[in-house]
């Protein structure tokens, strides 16, 4: 049975806050606390900020990518190659590899891998968009830098498959010094930009 709190202002605020991912009720029984004992002002600073997060924040129309405008300043930069595209599965992926300052190409986020197991196919990931943005002609190479997982290896071979329609795309996947099942998110930035600039062929994958 879950703890019944003498005020429901802060029942409230404790349910809540246990929704978000890795907080149950006594962190967010702590979080709620601590605000109540922070100046006032802090308090509503934090509540704007999440209002103004969900109300404004929306996804770049080209890669996906949060961003307050149509294009997000990644896509809207003169300053990135925009031959190359790299292949990512969430926006805090995107984080990790602008953190190595080895990359200075575009974005597609697929918004998740294919996980039969989750009920996610290639439908419901921006696959179909990253095929038109190839059709479109102006890119030439395209990474695969998903995570080294059974679902990131499944997902990179739909997308080699869809893409051979296009031979004169290069394909490259990000080297194999990450460990396998490494998420990119918790992989440190000095292997994550090495296994960014050794990427090879994904090509390879079925010669080795």
């Amino acid at each position: 049975m879950e703890q019944e709190y003498a005020s429901g202002l802060l029942e409230s605020a404790v349910r809540e806050l246990s929704r978000l991912p890795g907080v149950g009720r006594k962190t967010a029984l702590r979080l709620a606390l601590h605000i109540l004992r922070r100046d006032e002002s802090e308090g509503i600073a934090l509540g704007e900020a999440i209002i103004d997060l969900r109300r404004n924040i929306r996804y770049c129309k080209v890669c996906h990518n949060i961003s307050e405008t149509e294009l997000c300043p990644i896509c809207a930069s003169a300053a990135r190659d925009r031959g190359c595209v790299c292949v990512v599965e969430n926006v805090r992926d995107v984080m990790s590899v602008e953190n190595t300052g080895q990359y200075t190409g575009l974005y597609h986020v697929l918004g998740g891998v294919i996980s039969p197991m989750d009920g996610i196919g290639p439908d419901q990931l921006e696959i179909n968009s990253l095929v038109e943005r190839v059709r479109g002609g102006e890119v030439r190479e395209v990474i695969l830098a998903l995570a080294a997982t059974m679902e990131g290896d499944t997902t990179n071979f739909y997308i080699y498959r869809k893409l051979a329609a296009f031979p004169d795309i290069r394909i490259t996947q990000l080297a194999r010094g990450m460990a396998v099942g490494n998420e990119i998110e918790y992989t440190d930035e000095i292997t994550l930009g090495r296994s960014l600039l050794q990427r090879t062929l994904f090509s390879d994958t079925f010669n080795s």
